[in-house]
């Protein structure tokens, strides 16, 4: 009886070792390797354009400080504060009556003057036929010369008297000198004005074009001359906070570079048509050199390590480390001086779940 319950037991265990062969398989087998989603991107050659950036300042071609040039009374204030003004348009008017009547007072001279003169020379005709009938001495007929001459000084003094006056008068018409953008009037109607005054009635600033000014390293002055040489530079300015651009042409470096700072003056000339750039505004500028064609990648794709910077590069779904030295990067693209060649896949997403010789499956291609 005891014998037949040990044999009883026994073939229960062997039927249930037997009925999870599975199971046991499983087991032996050990855990299923996991394959990491990521984005990849493929390094192509791209136009890439060689670009110093730097921080310039927006400044005026032309400013003019317009003051008074005789000593009156504005009477009139022909423009709205801030406006935009073109050259010759009317600013401001002063009064006018003093030199007006001066004009009239030397016209008055003048003809008294001709008057004098046609009387001379009717002496002199006079004298002239006496003098030939010796009738007369010739003293007279060299007095009457003398008088014809002294009125005809008399009447171009006052005939220069009269211009000026004209000159006078048409200073008090104060007329844009150049166009622009005007400030506040600092003075209104009634105000009387000096020719000494230091205080300006208003300032115009010529807004278009406009220059832009900033500063670049010594070290790549000649890069920048051999470009300007070859006509391939271009600049854009960026206002800060806004996506507001302008673009323009470099011309002028400053001949001489700074020896306390090692920077050089650059200075280029906008249109600013659309009047985006105001004077006095600090702007990021870009300077383009010239355009070359070069393997890139994303700047996403770009690792950093004590080591110095890797990528991770998909081959067979494997992710493999590979070290590589990135030479620039602009508008986020990588440029790679050495470590990558064209058609090599990169991950640009997803990395900080890898590691060398990790599996992957590809989620989809990064904007390249």
């Amino acid at each position: 009886m005891g014998v037949a319950a040990v044999l009883a037991v026994a073939g229960v265990v062997i039927l249930f070792w037997n009925g999870a062969p599975s199971e046991k398989a499983a087991a032996q087998s050990g855990p299923k390797e996991r394959s990491i989603p990521v984005t990849l991107a493929t390094a192509a050659k791209k136009s890439i354009p060689i670009r110093l950036d730097a921080l310039g300042t927006v400044t005026t071609i032309a400013s003019v400080a317009v003051k008074p040039r005789i000593d009156s009374a504005i009477t009139e204030v022909k423009f709205e504060d801030g406006a935009r003004v073109k050259q010759g348009d009317v600013l401001f008017v002063l009064d006018s009556r003093s030199v007006e009547a001066q004009m009239q007072q030397v016209e008055g001279n003048i003809a008294r003057d001709r008057a004098q003169i046609e009387g001379a020379e009717r002496d002199v005709r006079r004298y002239t036929e006496l003098v030939a009938k010796n009738a007369t001495p010739v003293v007279n007929l060299d007095n009457a010369k003398t008088q014809a001459a002294s009125f005809g000084g008399a009447l171009k003094a006052d005939q220069a008297a009269l211009d000026n006056l004209k000159v006078q008068l048409s200073y008090c018409t104060i007329r844009a000198p150049i166009s622009g953008r005007i400030s506040m009037a600092s003075v209104k109607v009634g105000n009387i004005v000096r020719q000494a005054d230091t205080a300006a009635l208003a300032t115009i600033n010529q807004i278009a074009p406009i220059y832009v000014s900033f500063t670049v390293s010594q070290i790549v002055l000649p890069e920048v001359r051999a470009a300007l040489a070859a006509e391939t530079a271009t600049l854009e300015a960026r206002i800060p906070g806004s996506t507001d651009r302008e673009s323009g042409t470099v011309t002028m470096i400053e001949n001489s570079v700074d020896p306390s700072t090692g920077m050089v003056t650059i200075r280029a000339t906008m249109p600013n048509d659309k009047e985006l750039l105001w004077p006095g505004t600090l702007v990021n500028t870009s300077l383009t050199l010239r355009i070359e064609e070069r393997v890139a990648v994303p700047a996403a794709a770009i690792q950093n390590s004590q080591s110095g910077t890797f990528v991770f590069v998909v081959k067979d779904n494997v992710a493999t480390v590979r070290p590589i030295k990135v030479e620039r990067t602009v508008e986020g693209q990588s440029v790679i001086e050495s470590g990558l060649n064209e058609g090599d896949v990169v991950v640009t997403d997803g990395q900080l779940q890898l590691s060398n010789g990790t599996k992957v499956t590809p989620r989809g291609k990064a904007d390249s």
